[in-house]
C-alpha cells in the first residue's frame, strides 16, 4: 500500500525505520526530482549528479522538516537549489536576453533524446529562455505544478510566477513561428 508522505515521514522518525521510509521516499520522487533537475541543467550525467546530492541533502536534513510546507515542495527546493549552485559552479548560467547554446548543444547531442522533431524543436525554444522562465515554464507544463506551490518552492510571488509563465509561452511561440 502507497503511504502518504506524513505517514512515510512519521516512519522515517521511528526507531529503525529510518532507512525503509527513505527508500520509500526515493521510490516515490526519484523520477520526478531527475526530470526536474534534468530540465534546468540539460545533460543527463549533470542530472544524475545533481540528483543523487539532492538525495543525500535529504537524508541528512530529513530529521529537521518541520511540516511547515507539503515535504515535495521542500524537497524540490532542494533539487532546483542544487541545480541552479551545479549551474553557478559551471558558469553556464543564462543570460536574460542571450539563449545558452552549450545546453542547446548539448540538448542535441545527448544519446538520451529520442522525442520527435516537435519535442526538440519544442525543447530548443525553451532554452532560449532566460533561466527564470525556463524553470517556470517546465514546473508548470511538464510537472503540473500549481503556482501556489511553486512559489514554496522557487520563493518568489505568485503573480511574478505568472508573468514568467505568459512571457516564456509567448517567446516559445515566436520561436517555433521564426523557425
Amino acid at each position: 500500500m502507497v503511504k502518504t508522505d506524513e505517514e512515510i515521514l512519521i516512519l522515517f522518525k521511528s526507531t529503525n525505520k529510518s532507512e525503509l521510509a527513505f527508500g520509500m521516499l526515493l521510490d516515490k520522487y526519484h523520477q520526478k526530482l531527475y526530470w526536474h533537475i534534468r530540465r534546468i541543467v540539460i545533460s543527463h550525467d549533470d542530472a544524475d549528479d545533481i540528483s543523487q546530492n539532492t538525495w543525500i541533502k535529504i537524508w541528512e536534513n530529513l530529521n529537521s522538516f518541520k511540516g511547515e510546507s507539503k515535504f515535495y515542495t521542500w524537497i524540490y527546493r532542494i533539487a532546483t537549489n542544487e541545480a541552479f549552485t551545479f549551474l553557478n559552479k559551471k558558469k553556464m548560467h543564462v543570460d536574460i536576453d542571450q539563449p545558452s547554446m552549450e545546453l542547446a548543444e548539448k540538448l542535441t547531442a545527448a544519446n538520451y533524446f529520442n522525442g520527435n522533431t516537435a519535442e526538440l524543436k519544442l525543447q530548443q525554444a525553451i532554452l532560449t529562455l532566460p533561466e527564470k522562465q525556463r524553470i517556470v515554464f517546465n514546473m508548470k507544463y511538464y510537472e503540473n505544478i500549481k503556482y501556489e506551490e511553486m512559489s514554496e518552492i522557487l520563493e518568489t510571488s505568485v503573480g511574478a510566477l505568472k508573468a514568467s509563465y505568459h512571457h516564456a509561452v509567448k517567446k516559445i511561440e515566436e520561436f517555433i513561428q521564426k523557425n
